[in-house]
C-alpha cells in the first residue's frame, strides 16, 4: 500500500510540475488566461464553434465562456460571426491564429526539453504508460475535448492514434 501512496504522490507532483510548465508558458505566449489559451487552441482545431460549445470544451459555464470570448475579442484574437440559425460562431482572427500557434509552441517546448532528459528506451516506456493513463483518465472524465483542450492534435495523430480518441471510440 505504501508504494501505491508514494506512486500517487510522485504522479501528483509530476502532474503539477507539468501543468505549471505547460500552462505558464502558454498563457505568457499569448498574453491570455489559461482558459483563453485553451480557447485559442480549440478554435484553431475547430473554427466556428459556438460560445457555449467553446465553453464546454475548455471547462467553462456559458456565462464564463461569453466573458472569455468578450476578452479575446477585445484583444483582437477572435471574432463572432453568424452561425447556424440564431447561433453565433467564434473564429480566430489572423492575430488569433498566430497566438494559437504561439500557445502550442510554448506548451510543447518545455515538455520536449524535459523528455530530452530520458533515454530512448525510457521515452518509449513512458509513451506506453501515458497512453494507458490517458485511456483511464478518459474513462474517469468522459470528455475528450476537455482532456485535449491544449493538445497539438496534429502531433498526436500523425503516424499513430490518439489514445484519448481511441478510449472515446471504445466507450461507444
Amino acid at each position: 500500500m505504501h508504494d501505491n501512496e508514494r506512486l500517487a504522490n510522485l504522479l501528483g507532483a509530476t502532474a503539477l510540475a507539468v501543468t505549471d510548465l505547460t500552462v505558464g508558458g502558454a498563457t505568457r505566449a499569448a498574453g491570455v488566461s489559461a482558459s483563453g489559451a485553451a480557447a485559442l487552441v480549440v478554435l484553431n482545431a475547430a473554427p466556428g464553434v459556438s460560445v457555449t460549445e467553446l465553453g464546454r470544451r475548455v471547462g467553462l459555464t456559458q456565462s464564463a465562456a461569453a466573458r472569455m470570448v468578450d476578452s479575446l475579442e477585445s484583444d483582437g484574437l477572435v471574432e463572432r460571426r453568424p452561425g447556424i440559425g440564431r447561433g453565433v460562431a467564434v473564429r480566430l482572427t489572423r492575430p488569433g491564429r498566430r497566438a494559437a500557434q504561439a500557445v502550442l509552441d510554448a506548451r510543447g517546448s518545455p515538455l520536449t526539453e524535459v523528455l530530452d532528459g530520458l533515454d530512448g528506451d525510457d521515452q518509449v516506456a513512458l509513451t506506453r504508460l501515458l497512453e494507458r493513463l490517458l485511456s483511464v483518465l478518459y474513462n474517469e472524465i468522459g470528455d475528450s475535448d476537455l482532456i485535449c483542450r491544449l493538445c497539438d492534435r496534429g502531433v498526436c495523430t500523425t503516424g499513430s492514434n490518439c489514445p484519448v480518441g481511441e478510449a472515446e471510440r471504445a466507450s461507444r
